[in-house]
Formats: C-alpha cells, sequence, structure tokens
C-alpha cells in the first residue's frame, strides 16, 4: 500500500503574519476560522507569491523612479522572466498583473512626507502568546522641526479586482505602529502613527494607523490570546495529510 503524500505541515506553536492578523480583525468569524486552520495547517505545495512584485515597487518608491512608464518596465521584466515549468510562468504573470495595476494608480498616490528607506530583515514579537511576524516594505523616517526622528514603516496589499477594506486598512496600520513600538528603536526615535502605512496597490489608496491605534492593537493582543487559546483544538483540512 502506497503512503499518501503529505499535503500541510503542522506548526506547533502560535503563528500568525501581521497581514492575516489585520485580515483576522475585520473578518466574519467563518473567514477568521479559515485564517487560523491556514496558519496552524501549512501547505507544501508551492503558493503564488506576490515577492517579485512588492519588491519592483518598494524598490521603485525608495529610488524615487515610480512612474506609470517604469512601473510597467518593470512589469514586462517580471513577465519575460525565465520559467522553469507552468508554474514559474504562472507566478511570473501574477507578479507582473499586480505591478501593472500599480502602474495605473501611482500617479494619484499620497504617501506621508518622509525619506523612504529598505525594509531591513524580518521581524517577530510576542503578542498575546502567539508568535506575530512581521515584514515591512518600506522603511519611513523624518525629522521634525526639533531635530527628533519619527520613524514608521508601510507594508504593501494587493488582491486582484479587489478594493482594500479600509477597515482592515487601518488594522493593519495600527498593528504596524503597535509592533514597532513593542520592538523599540536603538536610537531612541519615536514611531509616529502617521508614518505607519498600508498601501492598497490596487487602488492606490494608503490607510494610516488611526487616531485609536493604540486601542486597535490591546484588541489585536486580546485577539491572540484567543488563538493562543483555540490553538490546540484547530482542526486540519479537511482530506489534508500530516
Amino acid at each position: 500500500m502506497l503512503e499518501e503524500k503529505k499535503t500541510h505541515v503542522e506548526v506547533k506553536k502560535p503563528q500568525i503574519d501581521v497581514r492575516y492578523l489585520a485580515d483576522y480583525m475585520g473578518g466574519s468569524e467563518q473567514a477568521r476560522r479559515t485564517i487560523v486552520r491556514g496558519c496552524k495547517y501549512r501547505p507544501i505545495a508551492r503558493l503564488l507569491q506576490h515577492d517579485d512584485a512588492k519588491l519592483a515597487i518598494a524598490k521603485s518608491l525608495v529610488n524615487d523612479v515610480a512612474t506609470s512608464l517604469h512601473l510597467s518596465s518593470e512589469a514586462a521584466r517580471v513577465r519575460s522572466k525565465l520559467a522553469t515549468d507552468d508554474f514559474d510562468a504562472k507566478k511570473n504573470a501574477v507578479n507582473a498583473d499586480y505591478i501593472e495595476q500599480f502602474s495605473e494608480v501611482v500617479g494619484d498616490l499620497v504617501l506621508p512626507k518622509a525619506d523612504l528607506l529598505p525594509p531591513g530583515p524580518q521581524q517577530s514579537l510576542n503578542i498575546g502568546r502567539v508568535r506575530v511576524t512581521f515584514t515591512p516594505s518600506i522603511r519611513l523616517a523624518r525629522v521634525t522641526r526639533t531635530n527628533k526622528t519619527r520613524v514608521g514603516a508601510l507594508m504593501l496589499r494587493y488582491s486582484k479586482g479587489k478594493p482594500l477594506p479600509s477597515d482592515i486598512g487601518e488594522y493593519q496600520s495600527a498593528a504596524i505602529f503597535g509592533c514597532l513600538c513593542s520592538l523599540g528603536n536603538d536610537d531612541g526615535a519615536e514611531v509616529e502613527k502617521a508614518l505607519c502605512v498600508t498601501l492598497d496597490a490596487y487602488t492606490g489608496a494608503s490607510y494610516c494607523a488611526p487616531g485609536k491605534a493604540v486601542y486597535y492593537f490591546n484588541e489585536m493582543r486580546a485577539v491572540c490570546e484567543g488563538i493562543a487559546e483555540r490553538w490546540p483544538a484547530i482542526k486540519p483540512p479537511h482530506n489534508s495529510v500530516l
């Protein structure tokens, strides 16, 4: 009898990404169950990721060359990348579509007045007994008139044909603010809500951390406590093989 091929890997300890935490906060109970199950049971099959698109857009913004013409050229470059199989070809097409869509809205883009800097490595922190991973696309910094440094970060979101709901954008920006405050800065720079941004690459809309960002982040902390309590009882997807 042949052994069934494994389809998923179980994550033993509670873990969620900032993006999915924001989705969880703005989601229905059914959506929340799906999100947490997806975090606990990771599919082994290759998934279509937007890494190339996010890197191309972030670099264009940091280097101040984010024009429609430049981004269209980047989309063409990604689309023509060497593909070793059908999956790679589809991944290239999906990432090129992402960049092309952003090229159509970049002219109306409004971001905070700040220096845009490379993002640095992925970071993580424990919130309510859950490991939360945080991977910004860009770092933001500005110097005030009193010579104090204010910092923040920007994360890109994209869903083909679907604008990002504003409440999820605000939740994610509040999470960015809370994560940066929790992680701290070696140089003593203060995290500024206006510099914590979620950018919807589909519409070009940007969402800064709201005035109630601290309240939102505390709500996320309480939600993470609930996720940690439920984690052991979360069942794998139907027909999955671990």
